[in-house]
């Protein structure tokens, strides 16, 4: 079922499948769990996160699964705690440690944190030391806006490869994935089903009856066909089945322009411009 999900090229030639598993908010202690049964279903492409405090649980599922490390992409994002260089380049061998692999497929500023007295140009350069080491496949960022990237551009080498942030039919952001296109940078959407508040939406169950699919697949089809990569989670497996059932259907320009328009610039999560939380 994994040779099912298509996969994206990104700035650097790395191809990274467009359909992955989130493990936002999965309890340490299931995450293990959780991650096996995801495997099994099919996915190959996992994004978890220093600060989901579940980084062990992760790899864990992965060393049992006998599944190569190779066919496996492992994205991770740096704790919000460990801006500094120094303490970036700490918490990757932290992150290497605790998810048992000598290398990461995808490593990300988590926020750009603009109300912290280190700035976020002093931690990507950590991560371009992070990359030029060889540890770590690609680099990128998230929750960044067009103007944080304007900035990383102007005083540092390395172009971010993904930009991961909030997108689903009630926050659309197509300036800003726009922006993200036109600079070789490749839009992953988290929070993709605006945390099940668009599901009951007339427009997307309408669309789900004639399909006779699930609004959530129409959602997580919509984001596909967007040229997105979206990774829903969830510890049912029927519904990982279901979340991983996208791409033996398609839908119509209609239907995405129905999806597109319900836009109301409407957040499930933080403003990237104010939010400068550290745990």
């Amino acid at each position: 079922m994994a040779s099912a999900v298509p996969t994206i090229d990104l700035n650097n030639g790395v191809q990274i499948p467009q359909l992955g598993f989130g493990v936002y908010q999965v309890p340490p202690e299931e995450t293990a769990e959780t991650v096996a049964t995801a495997l099994e279903v099919g996915y190959r492409h996992i994004d978890t996160a220093e600060m989901y405090r579940n980084e062990k649980g992760v790899g864990e599922a992965i060393a049992r699964s006998g599944i190569d490390r190779g066919e496996i992409f492992v994205t991770s994002k740096l704790n919000n705690g460990f801006h500094r260089r120094d303490d970036a380049l700490r918490a990757f061998d932290q992150t290497l440690a605790d998810l048992g692999t000598d290398y990461l497929d995808l490593f990300l500023i988590h926020w750009p944190l603009p109300g912290i007295d280190v700035d976020y140009v002093e931690t990507w350069k950590a991560m371009e030391e992070i990359y030029a080491g060889g540890r770590c496949k690609a680099i990128g960022v998230s929750n960044f806006n067009a103007h944080h990237l304007r900035k990383l551009f102007s005083e540092t080498q390395v172009r971010p490869a993904v930009n991961q942030i909030e997108v689903h039919p009630y926050l659309a952001q197509d300036e800003l994935r726009a922006f993200d296109a036109e600079h070789e940078i490749v839009t992953e959407a988290w929070s993709p089903i605006a945390q099940g508040k668009v599901l009951d939406d007339p427009a997307i169950t309408g669309i789900a009856e004639r399909l006779e699919r699930t609004p959530a697949q129409v959602v997580l089809r919509w984001h596909v066909q967007r040229g997105d990569v979206v990774f829903p989670k969830s510890s049912s497996r029927q519904r990982m089945e279901e979340n991983f059932a996208l791409f033996d259907f398609e839908l119509t320009t209609s239907d995405m322009a129905a999806l597109t328009g319900l836009d109301r610039g409407e957040r499930t999560g933080p403003d990237p411009d104010t939010f400068n939380y550290i745990p």
